[in-house]
Parts: structure tokens; sequence; C-alpha cells
């Protein structure tokens, strides 16, 4: 999980930025991230959203040592991805979070990753995580000392604003099928 260097995930990034929220990793788009569309596939905006949680789990304690040594670890059960600008080859980007919520077994959190350079916004992903015995394959509270690193967090990055893409939710605006004509609105 944590051993995975590939972007460059820098710990000392965890910092406020320019960009919305706070820093948690930077990278450039691998030659091999690139589709027949000839950009970035979607397969690897989650990779790289993934390997910024690692960065996240870092500071926060969860670590190598911390899975080993405990048997503690964290599952995602839920994420959501937005697309909003291509990234192509080559390209820098970074990603920044927002602690939406946590309690003693879960986190929420909403991340964005920008092109480094030209500032835009490239894609969005809102996750769920929970704290895991890996033994038991049960979840568990957090251990005070994650607990308290997520405190610091939430005072670091302030007064967050609502995502826009929180939440939201996949239709067609205008169907020419739609399983909701079926009389079931959901």
């Amino acid at each position: 999980m944590i051993g995975r260097s590939s972007t460059r995930i820098r710990r000392e990034l965890l910092t406020k930025n320019a960009f919305q929220g706070i820093q948690v990793a930077e990278g450039r788009v691998r030659p091999e991230w690139i589709d027949y569309n000839d950009h970035m596939n979607v397969a690897y905006y989650v990779l790289a959203f993934d390997l910024a949680i690692d960065a996240l789990w870092a500071r926060i304690g969860i670590t190598d040592e911390y899975i080993a040594t405990t048997r503690g670890s964290t599952f995602a059960v839920d994420c959501h991805v937005t697309y909003q600008q291509e990234l192509k080859q080559g390209q820098p980007y970074v990603v920044t979070m927002d602690l939406l919520a946590y309690d003693q077994k879960r986190i929420h959190q909403f991340q964005r990753m920008y092109h480094a350079e030209a500032g835009y916004l490239a894609a969005t992903a809102e996750w769920m995580s929970l704290h895991v015995d890996l033994d038991q394959r049960k979840v568990t509270a957090w251990p005070q000392t994650v607990l308290d690193e997520l405190a610091v967090i939430a005072v670091e990055q302030g007064p967050a604003v609502e995502p826009d893409e929180r939440c939201r939710r996949v239709r067609v605006k205008t169907p020419i099928f739609s399983i909701y004509d079926q009389g079931d609105e959901r």
C-alpha cells in the first residue's frame, strides 16, 4: 500500500496551496496511463487518487509498520469519481483533499486533481473509508493517535466548502429510455 513511489508521493506536500484543499500528492501522467483516446485512462485517475490517499494515511499514522504490527488497515467502501477535463501524457498534476467528516471508524474525504501548471480541475474523487481489523475482517475503531491527527487536519484545512460534485447523482437529463420512466422514480 504505502510503498508505491511511482507517482513521487511526497508526504511533506500535506500543505495548503493555491488549489482548493490540502495538497497531498503530485505526479506526472505516465505513458502507460494513456489510452486509445490519447489521454489518461479512467483507471489511472483512480490509481493516482488512491496513491494520494496513501500519503494521507502516512500522515495520520496508517503506515506499513502500523499495518504489520497492529493488523489494522483501511478499506475503501465507496468511491465516486468525476472527470472534468482531460490530462495527457507527461502533464503534471497535484491532488488535494478536504476532510468532509470522520467518526470513530470512518473517514469521508473529497479529493481534487488539478493540472499542476495550467491550474484547471481535471477530476474529483469522493471516498468513504473504514478502519478494519485484518485478522477478524471487521470494522474497528481508529486508534486515538489517528483521531488526534484527523482533528489536526480538520483545523488545518479551515472551513471547507461543500463540493458541487459531492454525492452527485448520475443521470441522463433527457433520456430516450429510462428505467425511471416506468413509474418508480427514485
